[in-house]
C-alpha cells in the first residue's frame, strides 16, 4: 500500500480500484474489491465537485461493493487493517 500512496497526487482527487488480499481474525483469506476515493485536503473545491458527482458511476462501473473515502496517504497506508475489521 505503500506504493499506491507514494504515487498519489497532492492536489488532485484520484479513484483507486482495489483488490487486496488479507488474512481476517478468523484465519479466513478475503479478497475484497473496493472503490478507494481519496480526496486531498488541499484540493480545489470545483475539481471536488467534479469528482465527487462521479463518485455512483464509478462505483456502479467498476462494480464494487464497499467505497472508502480517504483523506491522506497515511489512510490509504492503513486501509488493509481497516479491510480486515482491525480498526
Amino acid at each position: 500500500m505503500m506504493d499506491v500512496a507514494d504515487d498519489l497526487p497532492e492536489t488532485t482527487p484520484q479513484f483507486i480500484v482495489l483488490s487486496h488480499p488479507l488474512t481476517l481474525k478468523d484465519g479466513r483469506l478475503s479478497v475484497p474489491y473496493v472503490l478507494l476515493y481519496y480526496k486531498p485536503e488541499n484540493c480545489k473545491t470545483d475539481t471536488m465537485y467534479q469528482y465527487a458527482n462521479a463518485v455512483e458511476l464509478m462505483r456502479t462501473t467498476a462494480g464494487v461493493n464497499r467505497l472508502i473515502p480517504v483523506e491522506s496517504e497515511d489512510d490509504v497506508i492503513s486501509i488493509a487493517s481497516k479491510l480486515a475489521g482491525d480498526e
